[in-house]
C-alpha cells in the first residue's frame, strides 16, 4: 500500500489519466489529418524547422509587450511627509525578482508551467492537449505557458478599448494562436527570468491585488521576499481562479488548491515529503493575516482635498500638456505625490466644522472651510461637515469649497465679505480712510456705469437692518459695523469698475470660471464665488499684495526618488504694499478695534483681521480671516438651496437660531480652527506700511480736522482689549453695542445655493 497521503495519490491518478486522455486525441487527431487545419503549423514548425526558424516566421512581439507600463498604486503625503492617500487603477507594486522569494518562484513554475526553463515558450505537449480540446468540446484549456499566460495579461492590461480586452479574453482558438506567436517571438529577445519577473509582477491574484508583491502584502502582511511554502502556495493557487481559489473569500477551495500545488511541488523536486505535508496541514485562516487596501480618496481622511488633488493632476498643464497625457500619469501610477496639506490645520478643521454642524444634523446645514499660506498660494486645509459619499444625510461627493473643474460648485454668494475689495479701491485711490460718509438707514443710489457698455444702471435702493443703523461712518467705522449704505457710497466713490477689477486681480471669479459679476450690488458679495478662492484673495491682504495661484501639490516622483515633476509657486505683486496693508489695518480693526464690531468675539489670542458676510435673507453666511501666517474662508448654509432653506428660525446642533450671521458660526469655526492650527507656530505681528504710514502722523493732509490727536486715536486703537477671554467661545458674537442684523447683511439681493 502506498504510504503517499490520498490527495496526493488522487492527484498523481488524474495527472495519469489526464495524458492518456491527451495521448488519444493527439492520435485520434493525426489520424483524421487535421493537425494543420486547426493552427497547429507553429508547432510544427518547432518539430521540423527548430526553434528559431519557426519563431522567425511569426509576428514580433511589440516593444510595448516585453516591457508595459503596468499600473501601479500611487501614494498621497501631507507636508510632513504623512502618508494621506493610497490611489491606484491597479493595486501593484512592481518588485525586481531578486525581492520575490524562491520557494514562490518555484510553487507557481510548478503549478502553471512545470517546463518552463526548457520550451521555447509553447509547451507542445500542454498546446496540443488545449487545441484537441478546443476541436472536440469547443472549449480552450491547460496548456497555456508563464510565457503565454503573460502575453495575455499585457494584452489586457494595454487594452485602449473594451473590444480589445473582449478579444484578449475570448475562449477561441484564434486567440490561443496569436498568443503562441507572440510567446515564440518574446522568449527570443528576453531571458527566461525576466519573463517570470514580469509575470509574477503583472498577474492578478485576487481582491484588487495585482503582483506578488501586493497580493503578499495583501494576504499575509509582509513582502514577497519574506513568503514561506505555505503562503507561496496558497498564492500561487489563485491565479488559476482568483475568486475561486481567493482564500479570504473560500479559504476550504484554498486549501485544497494549496494541497494541489504542494504536491507538484514534491513531484518536481522542489520540496520534500515532509516540508509539503507540513505546509498543507495548515488551517488557512491560521495562515492569513489579512491587511485591508485603502483606495482611492472615498476612504482617506481627507477626501476633499485628496479628491481636489487628483482633478488637479487631471487639468493642470504643468503636470502634462494634454488632458489624455495627464490622465496616463495617473492611470500608470507608481507615483509619491507630495502636498501642501497641514496636517494639524486640517485636523483642527476637519474637527471644528463638524463641531458647530454635525455632518448629520436634522437641519441639514453644511459648512465648509478652506485654509491658505499667504506669499505661497499652498493650500493648508480643505474640510466640510460631510462625509464623501453619494448617498444617505451627511453625505456628498461634491466639494463645498471649490469650483466645477475640481468637483466642486457652481460658486456662493459671499456676502458683505466682498466690502474688502472696495477698500482695496479706496486705498488704492490713496482715499481717506478716517473721512466719514452719510450712511442713513435706506439710500438710493444711482450714477452706477455698465463697465462694458457704458450704460447708467437703474437707482438702487440699500435698506441697512435696522433703522438705528445710520449716521457718519469711517472705513474703520464702517467696516466694523458692516453698514450697507457706507459701502455703497464708498463704492461710488472708488468705483465700481475699479472694485471689481481689485476682486478679479486677488483670483476672485465663479466656480464655473466666469468673472465676477458687476453691478451695483456688487460690494454686498452677489457674485457667486468659492471658499477657496475668498481665502486665498484674502491671503494676498496678508501677504503685502502678493498673489499667488493656490496650489496643492509639491512635488510628483517616482518611489525610488526621481522628480517627474516640480511646480513652482506662480506669483505676482498684484497690490501695492500700503494699499494691501491699509486694507489688513481696516479689516484688523474688525476683530479688534475700540469701535463697535462684527467681528468682536473672534479673537485668537495674535494679530488677526477679517470680515464677516451674510447673503440678504441669510440664505447662506461666511467668514473670511487671516493672520500673517494662515487665511481661511468659511462658509455654512443648505446645499439644498440657501433661498428655500435659509439660515433662520432654525435649530443647528441643538441650538435655536432666530437668525445665523456671519459672526455666528462662521466666525467661531474660523477662531477656533485658525487657534488650533497655529498654536504650535509662534505669534507673527503685522508688518504693516500704510500709504501714510500708521495714518497718525501730525499733519498728513488726510487728517480730519475733528478728530482728536493722531496720537489719542493710535493709542485707542492699537492698545484696545480683544475681548475673547471675557466672552468665551460660546459668548455673544458680536458686542451689546453692535447690531449683528446690520452688520453684514446683503439687502435686497438674490442669493446661489451651491450647485452639486
Amino acid at each position: 500500500m502506498s504510504r503517499r497521503p490520498l490527495w496526493i495519490q488522487q492527484f498523481a491518478q488524474q495527472r495519469s489519466e489526464g495524458f492518456v486522455r491527451a495521448g488519444l486525441l493527439v492520435g485520434l487527431a493525426v489520424a483524421s489529418g487535421v493537425v494543420v487545419a486547426i493552427g497547429l503549423l507553429p508547432i510544427a514548425a518547432v518539430f521540423g524547422l527548430g526553434v528559431k526558424t519557426a519563431a522567425a516566421g511569426f509576428e514580433s512581439a511589440p516593444s510595448g509587450l516585453l516591457t508595459p507600463t503596468l499600473p501601479q498604486q500611487s501614494t498621497m503625503l501631507a507636508a510632513d511627509g504623512t502618508k494621506i492617500a493610497t490611489v491606484y487603477l491597479r493595486n501593484r507594486i512592481a518588485v525586481p525578482l531578486k525581492d520575490i522569494s524562491v520557494t514562490m518562484r518555484h510553487a507557481i513554475i510548478a503549478t502553471e508551467d512545470a517546463r518552463f526553463y526548457e520550451h521555447p515558450g509553447v509547451d507542445i505537449r500542454g498546446t496540443a492537449r488545449a487545441m484537441f480540446s478546443n476541436l472536440l468540446g469547443g472549449r480552450v484549456q491547460g496548456g497555456s505557458t508563464l510565457s503565454q499566460q503573460y502575453v495575455k495579461n499585457v494584452l489586457i492590461e494595454t487594452a485602449t478599448s473594451a473590444d480589445e480586452i473582449q478579444q484578449a479574453r475570448a475562449k477561441r482558438l484564434s486567440r490561443k494562436v496569436r498568443e503562441l506567436r507572440l510567446a515564440l517571438s518574446l522568449e527570443r529577445r528576453m531571458t527566461k527570468d525576466q519573463i517570470l519577473e514580469n509575470y509574477l509582477n503583472i498577474a492578478f491574484f485576487g481582491s484588487h491585488a495585482y503582483g506578488i508583491e501586493t497580493a503578499s502584502r495583501r494576504y499575509f502582511s509582509k513582502p514577497a521576499s519574506k513568503l514561506t511554502l505555505a503562503e507561496a502556495a496558497t498564492l500561487a493557487g489563485i491565479v488559476q481562479s482568483p475568486t475561486l481559489y481567493n482564500p479570504v473569500l473560500n479559504p476550504e477551495q484554498s486549501l485544497h488548491r494549496r494541497q494541489v500545488v504542494l504536491s507538484r511541488m514534491l513531484a518536481q523536486g522542489y520540496i520534500t515529503r515532509e516540508q509539503a505535508q507540513a505546509a498543507a496541514r495548515i488551517p488557512t485562516k491560521k495562515l492569513l493575516n489579512v491587511t485591508p487596501f485603502e483606495n482611492g480618496c472615498p476612504i482617506s481622511k481627507t477626501p476633499f482635498f485628496c479628491d481636489y488633488v487628483l482633478q488637479s493632476l487631471r487639468t493642470d498643464p504643468v503636470f502634462g500638456p494634454d488632458a489624455a497625457t495627464r490622465e496616463q500619469l495617473l492611470r500608470n501610477g507608481g507615483l509619491v505625490i507630495r502636498t501642501t496639506l497641514d496636517l494639524k490645520a486640517q485636523e483642527a478643521a476637519d474637527r471644528t466644522v463638524r463641531k458647530y454642524i454635525p455632518a448629520k444634523d436634522p437641519s441639514r446645514k453644511a459648512a465648509a472651510l478652506s485654509m491658505v499660506r499667504p506669499g505661497t498660494g499652498e493650500i493648508m486645509a480643505m474640510a466640510q461637515n460631510r462625509a464623501w459619499g453619494t448617498n444617505g444625510l451627511g453625505k456628498t461627493a461634491v466639494n463645498y469649497n471649490v469650483g466645477r473643474t475640481h468637483n466642486g460648485i457652481v460658486g456662493l454668494q459671499a456676502g458683505s465679505t466682498f466690502k474688502a475689495f472696495v477698500l482695496a479701491a479706496a486705498m488704492h485711490q490713496r482715499m481717506n480712510p478716517y473721512q466719514g460718509i452719510s450712511a442713513p438707514a435706506v439710500n438710493t443710489f444711482s450714477g452706477f456705469v455698465n463697465c462694458d457698455t457704458s450704460v447708467h444702471f437703474p437707482a438702487y435702493t440699500v435698506h441697512n437692518s435696522s433703522a438705528s443703523e445710520n449716521g457718519t461712518f469711517t472705513m474703520f467705522t464702517g467696516a466694523g459695523a458692516s453698514v450697507n449704505t457706507f459701502f455703497m457710497a464708498l463704492e461710488q466713490k472708488a468705483g465700481l469698475c475699479q472694485s471689481a477689477e481689485m476682486a478679479t486681480a486677488l483670483g476672485i471669479k465663479g466656480g464655473d470660471e466666469r468673472p465676477v459679476e458687476v453691478v451695483p450690488s456688487f460690494t454686498l458679495g452677489t457674485s457667486l464665488v468659492t471658499p477657496l478662492a475668498m481665502a486665498n484673495a484674502y491671503a494676498t491682504f496678508a501677504a503685502h499684495g502678493v498673489y499667488c495661484v493656490p496650489r496643492a501639490v509639491v512635488e510628483v516622483s517616482t518611489e525610488n526618488g526621481t522628480s517627474l515633476v516640480r511646480p513652482a509657486p506662480q506669483c505676482e505683486q498684484v497690490l501695492d504694499r500700503p494699499t494691501a496693508d491699509g486694507v489688513t489695518k481696516i479689516l484688523r480693526g474688525i476683530i479688534s478695534g475700540p469701535f463697535p464690531r462684527t467681528g468682536a468675539a473672534l479673537s485668537i489670542g495674535r494679530d488677526a483681521a477679517g470680515k464677516t458676510g451674510t447673503i440678504d435673507g441669510n440664505a447662506s453666511v461666511w467668514f473670511v480671516g487671516f493672520t500673517p501666517d494662515a487665511a481661511a474662508a468659511v462658509w455654512c448654509g443648505d446645499p439644498r438651496g440657501g433661498q428655500k432653506h435659509p439660515m433662520r428660525n432654525i435649530t443647528i446642533n441643538g441650538k435655536h437660531y432666530g437668525e445665523v450671521f456671519g459672526a455666528t458660526i462662521p466666525g467661531p469655526i474660523w477662531r477656533d480652527t485658525m487657534k488650533a492650527a497655529l498654536a504650535h507656530i509662534a505669534p507673527t505681528p503685522f508688518d504693516l506700511q500704510t500709504f501714510t504710514g500708521d495714518w497718525t502722523k501730525p499733519g498728513t493732509v488726510l487728517w480730519p480736522a475733528d478728530l482728536p490727536p493722531p496720537s489719542i486715536i493710535n493709542s485707542i486703537y492699537e492698545m484696545s482689549p480683544r475681548p475673547e477671554n471675557s466672552l468665551g467661545p460660546n459668548g455673544p458674537a458680536v458686542t451689546p453695542t453692535a447690531s449683528p442684523s446690520a452688520s453684514d447683511t446683503a439687502s435686497q439681493v438674490p442669493s446661489q445655493a451651491p450647485s452639486p
